[in-house]
């Protein structure tokens, strides 16, 4: 890929399966921080544009030089004779339920529904504008269809949708227009805390845990692995006061998947 088109899909605004539509920009981002956010991001995009300019050659989109972010508390590696065949960002909700007659009763997760952008390129030659993706995306509300849905303020193209199958069991479909990656169920291998400084969420809430996720039964492309870091919000509140019955909890974070 060269690197005008790559510095592109982190800047224009296009989508792959409808007529381009932005998102609104959340009432946030008009906050200091959401105005200090969204200034960092372009202000490192701007500064990539710059290097590049002063590069011999365009970097090649190489998935082997990519670095699987490590949290304080790190996840178990990735096992043995597996390699990285995709990254995403994800965008989308976590969705929790509350027991309306026990307002100190916890929040119970119910799945998770987010749509997933191709970001494999960006994550193996600039890793930190990558890093920068999700929570400047925290910056726009989810108010369009699935369709026509983007990662503002990116042209990062779709690669596919993630959803749960039960309420134990978290799929990952990769079968695009673009690509036929497959897909993978997955169960929970291991969690850990996402790292103290994580972005938080819209409202303040903080980003949820790290995941490593290993397929089950079903899993097509030689998909087997899949981690979840560099989560941006997502958490439910402490406790159901104030809640509804149903809720969900906008998030961002990038998932990474290794096939055989």
């Amino acid at each position: 890929m060269q690197l005008s088109t790559l510095l592109l899909s982190a800047l224009g605004a296009t989508a792959v399966y409808a007529a381009p539509a932005f998102p609104d920009l959340n009432v946030a981002a008009a906050s200091p921080e959401g105005i200090e956010t969204m200034s960092e991001y372009f202000t490192m995009l701007a500064q990539k544009v710059q290097q590049s300019r002063q590069m011999a050659a365009a970097p090649v989109c190489d998935l082997s030089k990519a670095v699987l972010p490590e949290a304080p508390n790190p996840l178990p590696p990735v096992s043995a004779g597996l390699t990285l065949k995709h990254v995403a960002i994800g965008r989308g909700t976590q969705n929790y339920t509350c027991d309306l007659k026990n307002a100190t009763a916890v929040p119970k997760a119910n799945g998770a529904v987010a749509t997933l952008f191709n970001a494999s390129c960006i994550v193996a030659t600039y890793p930190d504008l990558a890093k920068m993706l999700g929570r400047v995306s925290m910056q726009f509300s989810l108010t369009q269809s699935e369709a026509s849905k983007k990662l503002a303020p990116s042209n990062l193209i779709i690669s596919g949708k993630h959803w749960f199958t039960n309420p134990t069991t978290p799929f990952f479909d990769l079968d695009s227009p673009t690509q036929q990656l497959g897909g993978v169920p997955c169960t929970k291998a291991a969690d850990v805390a996402a790292p103290a400084d994580a972005p938080v969420g819209q409202l303040g809430e903080p980003a949820v845990r790290w995941l490593k996720l290993t397929a089950v039964a079903g899993a097509t492309g030689g998909l087997q692995e899949v981690y979840r870091v560099e989560t941006v919000g997502g958490s439910a509140p402490a406790t159901c006061k104030g809640m509804p019955a149903t809720f969900e909890v906008q998030y961002a974070t990038q998932y990474w998947f290794y096939a055989q």
